[in-house]
């Protein structure tokens, strides 16, 4: 089988590899689509080499279909449809005894802690498989992963309909929390800088706002009859974006922080007082987020053709990588791990 290994220093390497039989709690897959995320794109630049260290097989945003069950497996059958959520909780620590297994303080992350999906064949623990509808194309069942991290943004914000909703930052989970949050009844609102970006949720219907170019405040009142944004996500990860959060919210405003910032930022903790504000963290997903990504995935809720912007055989993955490090336009691009599925 193939397995494209990355190896540092920005490189990919194409490896023939004999797959290993899967254990006996295990499934065995045979990836059909894997996308590339921003997680993939920090390990590219060698951000994550201390934990990730080279020689490893990353990827995790993708569909697969069962090609072979561990003795002890029981739900799933060979040639099932899947998903895999990647997330291995270790279940002794406080978090895990609180029912919070997605935030166990040892979670082992498939793709990153260990062989992930950017290979022709992939052993799993089944714990970590959803079953999908036969009738989702495979490409766009890839888009589960990324999908169920805005399910999961939103449902931390308690979000209502008829609510104005901020989103900053038009990237990929930015225009899915936007398609999540519109779903639920919100009235959206984008800010982007990137023309790109821009054109492409406007292409979805969304209302987006430059601020570079934009009154932000002035537009922004204007749409929510001079109160501000109910909700606010904060996607970006720019000290700028942090200001905004703060600068747009309306009285007790609900702010969740999707974003990894990697340095800390200053933040207008006096309108936290003022206004009455809550911030709120939001790290991955749940197996609940996973389902609701699924149902709306496959009530055709999400258009996902539109997300995708390219597909890229596994040997040419380090073209794939390349491209979108130097690319403006990109959205969501994926491996094609077995060549079948063209």
């Amino acid at each position: 089988m193939k397995s494209a290994v990355y190896t540092g220093d920005q490189k990919f390497l194409i490896e023939e590899r004999i797959a290993s039989k899967p254990s006996q709690d295990e499934v065995q897959l045979k990836i059909a689509f894997c996308g590339i995320c921003g997680t993939d794109m920090h390990v590219y630049h060698g951000m994550m080499d201390k934990r990730v260290t080279t020689h490893r097989v990353i990827g995790h945003e993708c569909s697969a279909v069962v090609h072979q069950v561990g003795e002890n497996v029981k739900n799933f059958s060979v040639g099932d449809h899947v998903v895999v959520r990647p997330l291995v909780p270790e279940g002794e620590c406080h978090a895990c005894s609180s029912g919070y297994e997605h935030i166990c303080s040892n979670l082992k992350f498939l793709g990153l802690d260990c062989d992930g999906a950017f290979q022709e064949i992939w052993n799993v623990p089944a714990t970590t498989l959803h079953k999908i509808p036969q009738g989702i194309e495979l490409a766009h069942a890839a888009l589960v992963e990324p999908l169920a991290v805005a399910c999961h943004d939103v449902t931390r914000s308690r979000l209502k309909s008829g609510e104005d909703v901020l989103v900053i930052g038009g990237g990929p989970i930015g225009l899915l929390i936007a398609m999540v949050s519109q779903h639920k009844g919100a009235n959206v609102i984008i800010s982007e800088v990137q023309e790109a970006r821009i054109k492409l949720a406007r292409s979805l219907g969304f209302d987006v706002m430059n601020p570079l170019q934009d009154n932000m405040e002035a537009e922004i009142n204007k749409r929510t009859n001079n109160k501000g944004a109910d909700v606010i996500f904060e996607v970006s990860g720019s000290a700028a974006g942090v200001d905004s959060m703060t600068s747009f919210a309306a009285v007790r405003a609900r702010i969740v922080m999707v974003a990894i910032h990697g340095e800390k930022r200053a933040v207008d903790l006096f309108s936290f007082f003022w206004r009455e504000l809550e911030l709120m963290g939001a790290r991955v997903y749940t197996g609940i987020d996973y389902d609701e990504a699924i149902e709306l995935i496959a009530s055709g809720k999400i258009d996902c053709n539109k997300l995708i912007t390219n597909i890229v055989d596994l040997p040419n993955i380090q073209n794939a990588f390349d491209a979108i490090d130097n690319a403006q336009d990109s959205v969501k691009s994926l491996i094609r791990c077995n060549l079948e599925e063209r």
